[in-house]
């Protein structure tokens, strides 16, 4: 999956706080993953297609999110949540859906 757009920003020039806009093309999901120059303290990451969100935060597993649908339903995800490595944060493929435009913030 190639994806179509991407955007990322320093928000109003607040250290710390990023964030991005993705639209995913019609290929096959595949994992993401954003680097933001900082080591994320939460990161959100909303499905805007589908009304779908997922919210890591410091101390959770990794891969594992509070998981959101559009329903008010929420889980906890323990397997294709969010990933967070130093400066950078990872979305499976389960999450990272084709044809799909996604928007997220990573607070530091």
């Amino acid at each position: 999956m190639a994806l179509t757009t991407n955007t990322q920003a320093n928000s109003g020039g607040i250290v710390n706080h990023a964030t991005g806009y993705v639209v995913s093309d019609a290929g096959a999901a595949a994992a993401a993953t954003f680097t933001v120059g900082f080591t994320p303290r939460v990161v959100r990451f909303h499905n805007v297609t589908d009304r779908i969100s997922d919210e890591w935060l410091t101390g959770m597993a990794s891969a594992s999110s509070i998981h959101t649908v559009a329903a008010g339903t929420r889980t906890l995800e323990t397997t294709n949540g969010i990933a967070v490595s130093g400066s950078t944060f990872t979305v499976t493929a389960t999450t990272m859906v084709a044809s799909k435009t996604f928007v997220w913030e990573a607070l530091g």
